[in-house]
């Protein structure tokens, strides 16, 4: 396979021509914020939050699913992504229902973190406050919709490191939503096979343990 040469915020690296814009940022030292990005898994660009501008291109890129390629310029820390960046996570808040201080990931929870790196300290937007309910039907997991993001790291580490297929996306729009197996309460589920790969996969206080 061969290796190109690229530059990321002025910073020289080598990689292989496999590798995404957000591996190369790491090979380079870079920090790109991300939420839907997740080691092992297949990337999807969800959460756009690490779109990156590319000299050349008049688009914003999402660094975890755009390739690199020989002579590439990218920077990620400008004053428009900056900007992109704190949109998203406010539309995020305003989205559902994050409230910090009585969520059981208040303190390791990777939405709060990014929201505090980027300086948000309050939302622009009007919160929509939707009612999504709670499923603690299962013995040792529960999940709040209300704290979803839809970065879709659940489903896919159920699908493709479990390979139990328990989790898919149900809805459009702004009723999108995660469900297990055919919309059926967790507790029910047949497929489930209790292994908690999706909790730890989760970046909010989306899914969670029981007790």
């Amino acid at each position: 396979m061969s290796v190109l040469t690229l530059t990321i915020d002025d910073k020289a690296v080598s990689v292989e021509s496999s590798a995404s814009i957000l591996d190369a940022a790491k090979e380079a030292g870079v920090e790109i914020p991300t939420l839907c990005h997740m080691e092992g898994l297949d990337d999807v660009g969800a959460c756009r939050l690490c779109l990156v501008e590319v000299v050349g291109n008049p688009k914003l890129l999402p660094a975890c699913t755009t390739r690199v390629a020989e002579g590439m310029q990218v920077n990620t820390d400008t004053s428009k992504l900056r900007a992109y960046r704190r949109m998203i996570l406010e539309l995020l808040f305003a989205e559902r229902n994050h409230v910090c201080s009585v969520c059981v990931a208040n303190g390791h929870c990777e939405l709060q973190t990014l929201a505090y790196d980027q300086g948000m300290d309050h939302v622009r937007y009007q919160y929509r406050y939707p009612k999504w309910g709670v499923d603690a039907t299962h013995p040792l997991f529960g999940m709040d919709h209300n704290r979803c993001i839809l970065c879709t790291r659940c489903v896919r580490v159920c699908w493709h490191v479990e390979g139990a297929g328990t989790r898919n996306v149900s809805g459009r729009g702004p009723r999108s939503h995660i469900i297990t197996d055919l919309n059926q309460d967790w507790g029910e589920s047949e497929t489930c096979t209790l292994c908690g790969k999706c909790v730890q996969s989760c970046p909010t206080g989306a899914l969670f343990h029981r007790g």
